[in-house]
């Protein structure tokens, strides 16, 4: 397996690397009190010069947050909304999927605490898992970090941009849960 880490569990703000500890890419979405915020996602670029030995980065793509519309996807010099590239599945919306640039369907399942991605045919055979960090009161200190199968390696762009946009997915329903639940659920206190 390939594990990316991450720097911190927003993944809309943070800096992935490989096992190496190499950064690999990197997220930053400028906050903004009103409007559209825009999360880039940004991939080293190959260094060809050995004297130059400052990292250096492409934007791979962006995604566009939008909550009343359908978000936005931008790369490889294309726009499309979240809800072709990427569309719900499933009663509750817990499940995205997408084709692959192996033009094989795959499919994020948005579980309560992780996201896992797995082929979206007979097999489910499961291809990617997100592990979130946990503090070490029991057992090991460790940090985020996307678990990734060898065999889609060759999409890694694809699963980074995809992940990121399910993950902060996960992440909204699991606030607005825990927030009903602090607030007694709905119509608490009425």
């Amino acid at each position: 397996m390939i594990l990316l880490t991450f720097s911190t569990e927003n993944v809309r703000n943070t800096v992935i690397t490989n096992e190496q500890g190499q950064i690999i890419y990197k997220t930053e979405t400028p906050f903004k009190l009103v409007g559209v915020r825009t999360t880039t996602i940004q991939k080293i670029k190959p260094n060809d010069d050995q004297s130059h030995m400052q990292d250096q980065f492409d934007v791979l793509g962006e995604i566009e947050w939008h909550k009343f519309t359908s978000s936005k996807f931008r790369y490889d010099g294309t726009e499309v909304e979240a809800k072709q590239f990427i569309p719900r599945k499933g009663l509750l919306g817990r499940k995205r999927v997408f084709i692959g640039p192996d033009s094989c369907p795959y499919r994020w399942d948005l579980k309560f605490k992780v996201v896992v991605l797995s082929r979206d045919d007979a097999s489910r055979t499961e291809v990617a898992r997100f592990h979130r960090a946990t503090l070490g009161i029991v057992g090991r200190k460790r940090k985020a970090m996307l678990q990734v199968s060898p065999e889609v390696a060759h999409m890694m762009d694809t699963i980074i941009m995809t992940f990121i946009y399910v993950e902060k997915l996960r992440k909204d329903k699991e606030r607005a849960s825990r927030n009903a639940a602090a607030s007694g659920g709905l119509g608490a206190g009425l």
